[in-house]
């Protein structure tokens, strides 16, 4: 029975506390997005219950309403008429979610948006560097070689200049010239200046010192410190774009860099410099008593999932980083890594127990995806839904972080947990010890307190027709992401996006991805998944999975053919395996009837992706 997106909007809307706690609304490609007043006059229980509503969830000021691709915008336009609002953007949506984030808060997120962008390189350099101390334990002749001072170089350089890479991705945060951030970088880190992990050696009043007005400037260098470098990014910023307004256009190109540059340095070595370096030691001392004590250790691998759920999880960032560019040795990843374990145990308790098939299907490859280190889908899809499978979690991450810092687990990388860190750890054996506590305890918890309600199983799905799905192999992976791997859905050429002959897809208007042209007419599942929609003329189908949403598009204005040509094997609602066959067409009548047969794999959500990669990889 279809929808009725009158009747799911009226809904919706009785169940918000009125028209004036509605400050925003919006939506993406499967998701109604709402940036409410007041949370408490929320009717959360009833929204859930509510018929086209799928989940929900409230990320970084947003309540954010499950509705699913095709039908969303539908709903959306019928909760415009009845609400009476005003069409707003996504991004409208966020800044006024932004807007409406207390300042401590704001303060919070902030790392997490500096440091996400550079996780790439700080985990590719900190699992080299697991691995380049690990090779001469096994090989002491390789610890002596040219090969170990090269690889060494190597995996240390991203380190050893860190503060350049904060500085780059805090001048896109905060709005300034990335090439002026890189500047500021390089001027704490710079060659001149005494590095600061060998000032130990120096005795009182053998430091060179810079007299400037009042102030005494000891030249020492920023390697280690990152707080200080944030806000130095931020100042320079703040400077810069007040220089761009007042400044006239004429001398702005000369004036504005240079003003900026000097001002930063000068205050940055002068003041903080100096203040925020200490304080920063004092975070990290902090810290590490935390991460090295039984009782901190057991506290923070329990609370560990809030922060995840309250979208805080990334201000670790700030911590990790210090940590390994003071020591060497990052001894939070354990205290991180056993709570994300954990919530794989709990997660995978419940596919295993759960009756519900569409639970099931949520929970099984949300619990895989946990297990390496990305638990917003089992957090947000089943453990935190359901509450006893997260608190289960919450014990099985207490416990494990405990037995970590009781042996003094680290790594010299942060970014990643669970089974990814495994070549990066101090201790193998151990870690796995301390992985399969964390998961064990959780799942153990979760299998005898948790129980699937009454009337859940009595929706428990049909089981599945005798006649299995084809299933084709299908390609090499083309996109990748932190939630996983998109295959190639349709045999061919891959193409960059920009290269598609339509300039709609090539702009990455509806998303972003790749395209395919073809040597077969057949388009297969690229990921196990859901088919949200398949178009009435049968040209175009939309899945998700994993937290991806997908566009297949066959060809090129191809809707003006009116499904001729055209076959569609799956329909809305069906749950399907990657290779399983979704549609085939012809390109024979594609090309006949003018048009390109180009295919268009697109990521509708891919704003809401991090880590995202394009192209072929065999």
């Amino acid at each position: 029975m279809a929808l009725d997106y009158r009747k799911c909007a009226e809904e919706i809307y009785s169940h918000l506390g009125g028209k004036e706690n509605i400050i925003s609304a919006a939506h993406c490609a499967t998701r109604l997005r709402l940036v409410i007043a007041d949370n408490s006059k929320l009717d959360v229980k009833a929204l859930e219950e509510v018929e086209g509503v799928k989940g929900l969830f409230d990320s970084n000021g947003q309540l954010q309403l499950i509705i699913g691709t095709g039908t969303v915008n539908k709903v959306y336009d019928e909760f415009l008429a009845v609400t009476g609002l005003s069409a707003a953007s996504k991004a409208d949506v966020k800044a006024a979610a932004a807007s409406r984030m207390p300042l401590w808060k704001k303060i919070l997120k902030t790392p997490g948006d500096v440091f996400v962008p550079i996780l790439p390189a700080i985990v590719a350099s900190g699992l080299m560097m697991g691995l380049v101390e690990a090779i001469p334990k096994f090989a002491p002749a390789f610890g002596q070689s040219d090969w170990y001072s090269f690889l060494d170089l190597v995996a240390n350089t991203a380190f050893a200049l860190l503060p350049v890479l904060v500085a780059v991705s805090a001048a896109r945060v905060f709005g300034g010239n990335i090439f002026l951030g890189a500047v500021i970088g390089l001027m704490m880190v710079h060659p001149a200046l005494i590095n600061a992990w060998t000032v130990g050696n120096y005795a009182a009043g053998e430091i060179p010192t810079w007299h400037l007005f009042f102030f005494n400037v000891q030249q020492v260098g920023y390697q280690g410190h990152v707080i200080p470098v944030i806000l130095a990014v931020l100042l320079m910023s703040t400077i810069e774009k007040w220089l761009h307004k007042v400044v006239p256009e004429m001398i702005d190109l000369f004036v504005t860099p240079l003003c900026t540059v000097l001002v930063t340095a000068f205050v940055t070595f002068t003041i903080i410099g100096p203040i925020f370096s200490v304080l920063e030691n004092w975070v990290l001392a902090g810290a590490k008593w935390l991460a090295g004590s039984l009782l901190g250790s057991l506290v923070m691998g329990a609370i560990y999932p809030w922060t995840v759920v309250m979208g805080l999880h990334h201000m670790y960032n700030v911590i990790e980083a210090g940590m390994i560019a003071q020591t060497g040795l990052n001894t939070w990843m354990p205290i991180a890594s056993a709570a994300n374990f954990a919530q794989f145990g709990a997660c995978l308790a419940v596919a295993l127990k759960v009756h519900n098939q569409k639970t099931k299907s949520v929970a099984l490859p949300s619990s895989l995806s946990a297990s390496l280190g990305i638990t917003e889908p089992a957090i947000f899809g089943i453990n935190f839904r359901f509450m006893k499978p997260f608190l289960c979690g919450m014990a099985g991450g207490a416990v494990g972080a405990l037995f970590g810092a009781l042996f003094g687990l680290g790594a010299p990388v942060y970014g990643v947990t669970g089974i990814p860190a495994i070549p990066a750890v101090n201790n193998v054996p151990l870690y796995l010890v301390e992985l399969l506590i964390a998961a064990g305890i959780a799942f153990g918890l979760t299998w005898f307190i948790w129980k699937e309600d009454e009337e859940s199983k009595k929706k428990a799905d049909a089981p599945a027709p005798e006649a299995a799905a084809e299933e084709l192999k299908p390609g090499a992976s083309v996109i990748r992401s932190a939630a996983g791997e998109v295959l190639q859905p349709v045999p061919g050429k891959v193409i960059p996006l920009e290269e598609i002959p339509d300039d709609t897809f090539a702009a990455g208007i509806l998303g972003q991805g790749i395209g395919v042209e073809p040597t077969e007419d057949v388009v297969v599942a690229p990921f196990d998944g859901t088919v949200t929609m398949v178009f009435d003329t049968k040209h175009a189908v939309t899945l998700e999975g994993s937290g991806m949403e997908m566009l297949i598009h066959v060809g090129i204005d191809t809707v003006g053919m009116n499904g001729d040509g055209f076959e569609a094997f799956v329909k809305e609602g069906d749950e399907v395996k990657a290779g399983q066959k979704l549609l085939t067409f012809s390109s024979d009548k594609i090309k006949a009837a003018g048009h390109s047969n180009t295919v268009a794999v697109i990521l509708t959500n891919a704003d809401d992706l991090e880590g995202l990669e394009f192209g072929l990889k065999e």
